[in-house]
Formats: C-alpha cells, structure tokens, sequence
C-alpha cells in the first residue's frame, strides 16, 4: 500500500518517533512524503521515502495529485491546529482531497497509530478493490 506523510513544522519530531515506533509496519509498505518531512523520517528510520518538494514549494500539491490519481491508500497528515503558519500546507485542501477519494486521513497521533494498526492487520485492503 502507498502511505502518504505531511507534519506541520511543529509536528516534524512527533512524526518522526511515531515513524521510528511503527518502522516495521511501514517498511512493508511503499512511503511518500513532502520534501523535508520525507527527509527526517529517513534519517532517523532508514526507511526509503519517496520525497516530494517541500510542502510550502509544491510538495503539497503533488500529494494531492497522487491522491486525485487513487495512488495514496492512507494519508498520515500530523497538523498544528494552534500555530499554522501561512508557509506551511493547507489542511483544507488535503482533508478535501481525502474525503473526495475514501483515502482514510489521520490528522493527529491517536488517528495514526489506529489507522497503521489497521493497515498491519489487512483492514485497509479493500483499497486494492477500490483502485481497480
């Protein structure tokens, strides 16, 4: 499956020891991500992400074209409800794009971990059938 990651700014650490936490769950699978979000998962996981520019130079967009393509089964978006800044993604959009598509979307980390515990366990296979 094609697991897709973005983190506000001030998310970036949570997001990388949730990474850490779940390496094995996510080395199963293929990873994208924006451009520096993409990068320090990498370094502190070994894991290979696709990386997109960064979210404020386009990456953001181009998510939202893998996921208008069908080609992202789960988004793990870890946003900043109290300090966004005007440089960082547009959750609007994304949450749009997801609800658009069925791509199930984890916007903080008690969403995140039950929607990777659920891609371990082959609930979120019925993806497959809804690409074909």
């Amino acid at each position: 499956m094609n697991v897709g990651f973005i983190a506000h700014d001030a998310k970036k650490k949570l997001m990388q020891n949730f990474c850490i936490a779940y390496r094995g769950i996510l080395a199963k699978h293929t990873l994208y991500a924006t451009g520096t979000t993409g990068r320090l998962i990498e370094e502190v996981t070994n894991l290979q992400i696709h990386k997109y520019l960064a979210g404020h130079l386009g990456g953001e967009q181009q998510m939202g074209a893998q996921i208008e393509h069908n080609e992202i089964d789960l988004l793990i978006f870890l946003r900043d409800p109290f300090t966004p800044k005007s440089h960082e993604p547009d959750i609007n959009t994304v949450v749009q794009l997801c609800d658009t598509h069925n791509i199930p979307l984890a916007t903080n980390l008690a969403t995140a971990e039950l929607l990777i515990k659920a891609l371990d366990r082959g609930d979120l296979d019925w993806r497959e059938l809804y690409k074909s």
